[in-house]
């Protein structure tokens, strides 16, 4: 209880900081729909995935795209943190070192979700088929990559001596993950070696289940596959994370 409590409260003063900063709200979630309005037609001459239409095939690729870059932003946040004495601060409270951690994860979570609501209902405009139940699993599903990200990039804040290291790490390993998960085009479209690599690549395993979600299918081995990868991914990610946040704030 104390813990949920702690979680609350510090996920509540993220999202505090994050109205007053109500420019990053806007740009988070202009970017999905240009990608929607400015990347999504040119994609009409394509072949269909599955039998599903080029909407349907494009839209679950850009939630996972927006899952993952949801979670990126914190590292940067507790770096300045790091500096400007607000983790130092943190070392003398009673408050639990996973709370910490969480509060982050939690507020990511809620700042993907509220705009993905809106993507998808812009996206019903323009040809993405809704189903509810498929698509709440979707979210869920997602939720555990931002969580997965969050986690990760606000123990590289406490890592990394500079912002120019996180910059480094983060725009580094972004490319080469999404283009390898099929995010903006299938990866089944491509050649053999490259469907071999992709199988390396978690997010690879999310964008599949993504699109067979969204087409209103829960009970599927992509689907299966997704979780089993993400759940002991984030188990992992969130022992080394904590473990981070009692050494930087011990």
């Amino acid at each position: 209880m104390k813990t949920a409590l702690e979680t609350g409260l510090l996920c509540r003063r993220r999202l505090l900081e994050q109205i007053r900063s109500p420019i990053w709200l806007f740009m988070g979630l202009t970017t999905p729909l240009l990608y929607l309005a400015l990347f999504a037609p040119l994609l009409g001459g394509l072949p269909t995935v599955g039998g599903a239409g080029v909407a349907d095939a494009f839209v679950p690729g850009l939630l996972a795209l927006f899952a993952l870059s949801s979670g990126t932003g914190i590292g940067w946040i507790i770096n300045h943190e790091l500096k400007t004495g607000v983790i130092e601060r943190f070392r003398v409270s009673p408050v639990s070192r996973f709370s910490l951690l969480m509060g982050n994860v939690l507020k990511d979570i809620i700042t993907f979700l509220l705009p993905a609501l809106i993507v998808i209902s812009v996206a019903s405009f323009a040809g993405f088929h809704i189903h509810a139940g498929g698509l709440a699993v979707l979210l869920v599903l997602l939720c555990l990559l931002t969580a997965v990200v969050s986690a990760a990039s606000s123990s590289l804040g406490l890592v990394a001596k500079d912002i120019g290291t996180i910059a480094a790490v983060v725009t580094g390993l972004q490319l080469p993950i999404t283009l390898l998960a099929g995010v903006l085009l299938p990866i089944s479209f491509g050649p053999a070696w490259l469907q071999v690599l992709a199988h390396l690549n978690p997010l690879y395993y999310v964008v599949e289940a993504s699109r067979v979600l969204a087409g209103g299918t829960i009970w599927d081995g992509k689907v299966l596959w997704a979780f089993g990868v993400m759940i002991p991914l984030l188990g992992i990610t969130l022992i080394w994370a904590v473990n981070v946040y009692r050494k930087a704030v011990a």
